[in-house]
C-alpha cells in the first residue's frame, strides 16, 4: 500500500504529505457513503481530503484519510491510488478523464 500511495503522490506532484488509509466494512463505507455523499450504496473507496489542492504552507500537506472497503473493491492497490490521486485534488467526475487515465498508468508501473 505504501508504494502505490507514493507513487500516486509522485506522479500527482506532491513531494510530502501526510494520509491515513483505513480499512472497513460494508456496514461503515455504506454509512460514510450516505453521510458524505448522499448516497445509499456500498462503494470501493472513500477520500477525505484536509488540505486543498494546493499546500496553504511550507512544508508537508495534510492530505487526509483514505477509507477501502475491501468486499467492495477487486483491486486494493487501485484503490488506494485511486483514494490518493481524491487527495490530491483529482476529480474523476468533473475532469475529461485525465484522473483515471493517470490512475490507469500508476497502477500499469506497479
Amino acid at each position: 500500500m505504501r508504494e502505490a500511495a507514493e507513487a500516486a503522490l509522485g506522479a500527482a506532484g506532491v513531494g510530502d504529505g501526510h494520509l491515513a488509509i483505513a480499512f472497513v466494512g460494508e456496514a461503515e463505507i455504506r454509512a460514510l457513503n450516505r453521510d458524505h455523499r448522499g448516497k445509499e450504496a456500498p462503494t470501493d473507496v472513500l477520500s477525505f481530503p484536509v488540505d486543498g489542492a494546493e499546500p496553504a504552507t511550507a512544508g508537508p500537506r495534510e492530505l487526509g484519510d483514505v477509507v477501502i472497503c475491501r468486499e467492495h473493491t477487486s483491486d486494493v492497490i487501485e484503490a488506494v491510488v485511486h483514494g490518493v490521486l481524491h487527495l490530491c485534488g483529482y476529480d474523476h467526475e468533473t475532469d475529461s478523464g485525465e484522473m483515471l487515465a493517470l490512475q490507469d498508468r500508476i497502477v500499469a508501473q506497479l
